[in-house]
């Protein structure tokens, strides 16, 4: 009979990193040893083999993760996580995890890849934040100058400082260092904080690939990446320099990808990303905005500033996103919003990182109650209590309507969300209720979309000349009558020249 045996195999097929004694069984190396400790501290794929037949990896690994994922987590108090994280949970009142959460930690902790899928707002954060830091804080290793050991990726500067202020908070009674790097501010402070050594480094995929060419970055330690709104990554263009960055990290790490929709772009990046990854998906698309009452108002592209004040001064109204399509509408809404005696802020992407993270804390703080912001910004909001969302404009691609409207609604709360429809926007219309898989309902009793044809406007033309009518009556010219040119009219009115 063999002893519970532990091991672990990493991409190339070699095990490594083995504590105890080195055994050759059934074509892999294992360890003998009866330590829990042991068996957690493995990071990628581990296994336990207590059968004095042999086994092979996958049937072993297949028994693991039917055993993870057949007995789901109902509090946190089931997992069993450090001292400092138990009490941090304790103090922010956490105790029943959301679906994600119960789905994915207890397979993280296991050291397993993470494919997770969820709409926003379901604590996709805590779901990788909370197995990161119990690693750490057991092993509580030293920090590296310029070498940390999670890497958690974001496409935004504003999704970058949620992560950041999170693990702040699940970490709060751990002594590990924590680096934000993001565009649109000086690196100075960033370069600095990555000298004195981070344990984790939250970033943006620009910045990070400027630091990682001057040198101050260096990925050959990493043990854990995390790849957070992967699908946004995408749709913002990131898909470059992701393949970049993967390039560089180490074969020997664990990967925990995160994102709210899975196309098949996503699924190819997570299959060249992921080794035999646990698949988590708690987002089936026709019920991921049950909690949010929807409707669509038809308006002429003219009434779409007055209908918008109307709404906002209804009793009911007390914290608001307006989603724009562009930066300059967000500029003018805000503009005229304020003429009209709105509290009101605009954020998108020309707004400088300083300015950005001054609203978001006014907004929070309710010293704004209307916020006006781009695409850009939409999964970087990560605020209680909004009531509505308003789409003044409808949003390109149909999936950032979900992303737009889930501003609202977080947490279980209910939530409204209000889309401003014009006539020549009900194709835009159709293809968001085809991904949502449900029609949203028309306001007032107004008429459905395809009812409202687009008018062309007048074109044009050279006008024709007035038509009489022949003797006949028929409509038309008469046969053979020629209109005279204008230069044959110029000509009959000269006078005659006397000869």
């Amino acid at each position: 009979m063999l002893l519970p045996t532990i091991g672990r195999v990493d991409r190339s097929g070699k095990s490594h990193r083995v504590l105890g004694e080195r055994i050759e069984f059934c074509g892999f190396l294992f360890v003998q040893s009866s330590s829990q400790d042991a068996l957690r501290s493995c990071r990628t794929h581990h296994y336990c083999a207590n059968s004095d037949s042999p086994l092979s990896l996958s049937t072993v690994l297949k028994r693991r993760r039917t055993n993870i994922l057949g007995n789901p987590l109902k509090t946190f108090n089931e997992l069993d996580l450090i001292e400092p994280l138990q009490r941090a949970l304790s103090e922010e009142n956490y105790d029943t995890p959301t679906a994600i959460q119960a789905q994915t930690i207890p397979a993280a902790l296991q050291g397993f890849d993470i494919l997770g899928c969820a709409q926003t707002g379901t604590g996709k954060t805590a779901a990788f934040a909370l197995p990161i830091l119990d690693e750490l804080g057991r092993n509580n290793p030293r920090a590296i100058p310029n070498q940390p050991f999670v890497l958690v990726l974001a496409p935004t500067r504003e999704l970058a400082i949620q992560i950041g202020a999170s693990f702040e908070t699940y970490g709060q009674n751990l002594k590990l260092r924590k680096a934000l790097v993001f565009g649109g501010v000086n690196q100075h402070s960033q370069v600095k904080s990555l000298n004195r050594g981070a344990h984790i480094l939250v970033a943006t995929p620009g910045r990070l690939l400027d630091l990682m060419n001057q040198g101050h970055i260096d990925l050959q330690r990493l043990e854990t990446f995390v790849l957070d709104e992967a699908d946004r990554m995408l749709d913002m263009g990131f898909l470059p320099d992701l393949k970049r960055i993967i390039r560089c990290l180490p074969d020997d790490r664990q990967s925990l990808f995160f994102s709210a929709t899975l196309p098949q772009k996503i699924v190819q990046l997570s299959e060249s990303l992921l080794v035999d990854p646990v698949s988590v998906n708690v987002t089936p698309k026709s019920k991921s905005v049950d909690k949010i009452s929807q409707q669509v108002l038809l308006v002429g592209r003219g009434q779409k500033q007055s209908l918008l004040q109307e709404i906002l001064g209804g009793d009911d109204v007390q914290r608001v996103i307006v989603f724009t399509r562009t930066k300059r509408t967000a500029n003018i809404l805000e503009k005229k919003l304020k003429q009209s005696g709105a509290n009101v802020a605009a954020i998108h992407g020309n707004k400088s990182q300083h300015a950005r993270t001054r609203v978001l804390d006014a907004f929070r703080r309710d010293r704004v109650q209307v916020l006006v912001a781009t695409d850009v910004a939409a999964r970087g909001i990560d605020v209680d209590g909004i009531t509505h969302v308003i789409n003044f404009d409808l949003p390109t691609d149909p999936e950032s309507y979900i992303h737009r409207i889930g501003r609202t609604g977080r947490a279980g709360a209910d939530g409204i969300a209000i889309t401003f429809c014009t006539s020549d926007q009900r194709n835009e219309l159709r293809a968001i209720e085809r991904l949502i898989g449900i029609k949203l309902p028309i306001a007032n009793d107004q008429k459905e979309p395809q009812a409202m044809e687009r008018r062309r406007p007048p074109t044009k033309s050279r006008r024709q000349p007035t038509v009489t009518s022949n003797r006949a009556g028929s409509s038309g010219e008469a046969p053979g009558r020629k209109r005279k040119s204008r230069q044959q009219q110029r000509n009959r009115r000269k006078p005659a020249v006397a000869r």
